[in-house]
């Protein structure tokens, strides 16, 4: 047999064998490629894995709209408010800026914390804090849109909120109790000039736009675990009883995490709960907190922000953003978190 047979029969038989191998994968036998890979973008549409959001998306808030789940974060990639859109709370997609122009008082690049409540069919109000202008501190503002993803507008002369005398005000959270009645939560931000912090409360007016009465104080930082501040105030209702989460620490030290307190009413008073903190560092995540709670199907969810482990301050990834389930037990929030395996999607 000469030379040139040979060559040709020895690559008949490694294009058999290339042709072989195709078929046993797209068969799915002798290869496991075929099973599928549980994470929030995999093949399996049952199962979901830690974080939600992999790129810089700190201070997480989601609201359902019909079939659509919109979340709102701390300003990143140029946006003042970036606003993801899911149909299942794990898949995100990034769909553009709710607050594209901010109010002639205020200055960009520190936009934080958005948080958006939907007051009708075609009324929406996102509380924000930003930069005034005027004070020199961050301050909070309000903004109004006909549908969920935005444009938000502020038409204000100036802040909703501003306190420069306390170091400024941040972290503004809406809340509508089982009687109709709509509250809103803040932090003055004392760290910033080495004041108290802390967590006020006060009605709002129906449309949401204006403050009713005098703010209350609820709680400040007191604890060992708190460090010198708590923030990221939100209220849940769960069997009529009434919950308080923040966070409290360095946000960006692994000492960072989520606490509760149980209140009489939006307006106090409150008293932590011993066992806090209920959300902490571990190998997976570094630093979680500044949460907000979802509830699908009856489950309650806890979105938060999180650094991977060691990577505390750090630009890229930044703080992404995790998703965990919270069970009661005998009236006590329990997270299952944060987790990094692949869990049940909501």
């Amino acid at each position: 047999m000469t030379a040139g047979r040979l060559r040709r029969r020895g690559a008949a038989a490694v294009l058999a064998a290339a042709l072989l191998a195709a078929a046993l994968l797209v068969s799915g036998c002798g290869d496991d490629t075929d099973r599928p890979t549980p994470t929030s973008t995999g093949s399996d549409p049952s199962m979901f894995t830690n974080p939600v959001i992999r790129t810089d998306a700190p201070d997480p808030q989601a609201i359902r709209v019909g079939d659509t789940w919109y979340l709102f974060h701390t300003n990143a990639d140029g946006r003042n408010v970036p606003v993801h859109t899911s149909a299942n709370l794990t898949d995100w997609t990034p769909v553009g800026d709710a607050l594209p122009e901010l109010p002639a008082w205020a200055d960009a690049g520190k936009t934080w914390a958005p948080e958006a409540i939907q007051l009708g069919p075609e009324s929406f109000v996102l509380y924000y804090t930003v930069a005034g202008r005027e004070a020199g501190r961050q301050c909070v503002g309000r903004a109004v849109a006909t549908s969920p993803q935005g444009p938000y507008r502020d038409d204000s002369a100036g802040p909703l909120i501003c306190q420069p005398e306390l170091g400024g005000s941040i972290d503004a959270s809406p809340f509508r109790d089982t009687d109709g009645s709509l509250w809103l939560l803040w932090k003055n931000d004392g760290n910033a000039i080495g004041v108290d912090t802390w967590i006020f409360s006060q009605r709002l007016s129906d449309d949401g736009l204006s403050l009713v009465g005098e703010p209350t104080k609820l709680l400040k930082q007191t604890e060992p675990w708190e460090g010198t501040l708590i923030e990221g105030p939100f209220l849940h209702r769960q069997e009529g009883r009434l919950y308080l989460f923040f966070a409290a620490n360095a946000y960006d030290r692994a000492e960072y995490a989520e606490g509760y307190a149980i209140c009489e009413s939006p307006s106090g008073p409150c008293v932590k709960a011993p066992e806090n903190p209920i959300l902490r560092s571990n190998e997976v995540a570094s630093g979680p907190g500044h949460a907000s709670m979802v509830v699908k199907d009856g489950r309650t969810w806890l979105l938060y922000h999180a650094w991977p482990p060691g990577q505390e301050g750090s630009v890229d990834p930044g703080r992404q953003t995790w998703l965990d389930e919270v069970v009661w037990e005998d009236g006590k929030p329990v997270v299952k978190g944060p987790t990094k395996t692949p869990q049940p999607r909501p």
